[in-house]
């Protein structure tokens, strides 16, 4: 892990490089002077920036997501089932076994547990992913690991 942060560190240090090296000379091709922005950082470094004449606030979103409740869960479970090119919408219920009601394999269930893990931003573990054999169970489990209980 902390070399697959080490080379983003390394390619995005590179790319600032790159544009630091570009920046400047557009200001020499004629581009109106109103539109860069230069900033004079720690050290000796300046750098130019293109920049609209707008003022914005700069402003940090952290991650978080809209509560959830039972009926956004099922909502959302429902909607990536419905997705699944394998699954036909019309035989979808709450209810459906994948194996036996919708005729899906082992394989197919696999790749409805990582549409489920990358809806809902967490990892199903496998003995866990084994016992998910409904909509339903998805539910109740997402439900579980989120605390949601209504």
């Amino acid at each position: 892990m902390a070399a697959l942060v080490l080379g983003v560190r390394r390619t995005l240090a590179l790319g600032a490089r790159a544009f630091l090296t570009v920046a400047p000379k557009a200001s020499a091709s004629g581009v109106s002077q109103k539109f860069i922005h230069t900033k004079q950082w720690s050290g000796s470094q300046r750098s130019s920036l293109l920049v609209s004449n707008q003022t914005t606030d700069l402003k940090r979103f952290y991650s978080g997501g809209p509560p959830l409740s039972l009926e956004l869960i099922r909502d959302r479970v429902l909607l990536v089932l419905k997705l699944f090119d394998k699954i036909n919408p019309e035989k979808l219920t709450v209810d459906s076994h994948f194996i036996n009601d919708l005729g899906l394999d082992s394989l197919d269930h696999v790749e409805i547990i990582m549409a489920i893990e990358d809806e809902f931003g967490f990892e199903i573990p496998d003995g866990d992913a084994e016992k998910l054999a409904r909509p339903a169970d998805i539910i109740r489990y997402v439900a579980d690991r989120e605390d949601i209980y209504e």
